[in-house]
């Protein structure tokens, strides 16, 4: 009987194991893009800037998905300072190679529309959503602010690796990653050429204006440092700039609408880093009494659910504020949750979210290929039962 257990536990954890495997698909190992560094198209401690290339083949060869990473940003020179030394800050510092899923995975079962396409992941380290670009370099600090520079050195290495013969090309990406394709949206399309069917996706990255919980401007205040701190304004969109200050612009509400490519807004509309770290930070809640909310949101008060389902509310206006367009795509379900187009569970899996009965994945390459539109908004939280809530288990984690 003992044996006969051993064996089924033995042989459950080997499915598990594949399954594991195989829903993450292949690790993908780093380039460095050495010839950027001449260009000063660094990341904050001026080494080289990376990402990873899982190539295109059969009918995807002359597709490019470009997926850029995320992973917050810094606002002043002792953040940066910090970030400076984690794989964020330096291409020193990032693993060798990394396992592709959900949006990147390369199979077909995991990835139906894009699983043979030229896959890449930029990586993330230069702290400002690849807008920052401030020419001298405090011999003190040694901090570079080239984010803009390392945009177009990498876009540059793609182009002269086919990227240039694309017939069709995505711009996505997560979070921080998610904010810089919609500021990079139109930029990306000009890289390629006319006959080329050009789409932008932003997963996690429509972040809003909104007061905190103490009622400050908490967020307003870092992007506007952001902004300064790294020189991003000439980097804006001018048509934000000439009529608000830079860090207003920071924000998709004030420019999504001005972006010309077709765009798909991926975003749960209890965004759970959005709850954390917006409407919630530290620093407007000294006492600690959204902690236990903000790891779980089965843990929150009648009278924080209701903040948060203001939350969402103000979410859907600042969204709305992109008007109506047949081209754009709407995926915002009432999940706790952050960044869902590379998490496999979350993509495109037997049990992923579903709005409309239909997965991320699915609405998304429907949209692309221009089978069907996809403009669906989730009913209030606790109203999807398909939903893969958050949970977290440390309150000091880093930002996703």
């Amino acid at each position: 009987m003992l044996d006969t257990t051993r064996s089924c536990l033995w042989l459950w954890l080997l499915v598990l194991g594949l399954l594991l495997f195989t829903t993450n698909g292949a690790y993908v190992p780093i380039t460095y893009v050495q010839s950027a560094v001449a260009k000063g198209a660094v990341c904050l401690d001026g080494s080289p800037p990376a990402y990873h290339w899982d190539k295109g083949y059969g009918t995807g060869i002359n597709s490019w998905l470009i997926q850029l990473e995320g992973g917050g940003w810094c606002n002043n020179v002792s953040s940066c300072l910090v970030r400076k030394n984690t794989h964020l800050g330096s291409s020193k510092r990032m693993v060798k190679q990394i396992p592709f899923s959900g949006i990147l995975n390369n199979k077909r079962i995991f990835n139906p529309d894009f699983y043979n396409w030229n896959r890449i992941k930029v990586r993330y380290c230069d702290g400002s959503s690849f807008t920052g670009d401030v020419a001298a370099v405090n011999p003190v600090t040694n901090l570079h602010f080239r984010g803009a520079r390392v945009w177009l050195a990498v876009m540059e290495d793609l182009l002269s690796k086919g990227m240039r013969n694309a017939e069709n090309a995505i711009l996505s990406g997560c979070s921080a990653g998610g904010l810089a394709s919609i500021l990079h949206c139109d930029s990306f399309r000009a890289l390629l050429p006319m006959g080329t069917k050009v789409k932008c996706i932003s997963d996690a990255g429509y972040f809003i204006n909104t007061r905190d919980v103490s009622g400050g401007h908490y967020i307003q205040t870092f992007f506007d440092q952001l902004v300064a701190t790294h020189g991003s304004a000439k980097n804006l969109l001018p048509s934000c700039t000439s009529r608000m200050k830079p860090g207003l612009c920071f924000f998709p509400q004030n420019i999504a609408q001005q972006i010309r490519t077709p765009l798909f807004i991926i975003n749960a509309a209890y965004d759970s880093w959005q709850i954390r770290n917006i409407l919630a930070p530290g620093i407007a809640d000294p006492h600690g009494h959204w902690e236990s909310c903000k790891l779980d949101i089965k843990n929150c008060l009648p009278s924080q659910i209701k903040v948060m389902q203001d939350f969402r509310l103000q979410f859907l206006v600042a969204l709305l504020r992109l008007g109506k367009s047949a081209s754009r795509g709407m995926f915002i379900d009432s999940c706790f949750a952050h960044c869902q187009t590379e998490m496999q569970g979350l993509w495109f899996m037997q049990d992923s979210p579903l709005l409309n009965k239909t997965k991320i994945g699915k609405a998304v390459g429907d949209w692309f290929y221009d089978k069907k539109p996809f403009q669906k908004i989730d009913c209030a939280y606790p109203c999807n039962p398909t939903c893969h809530n958050r949970v977290y288990d440390d309150p000091h984690a880093p930002h996703s």
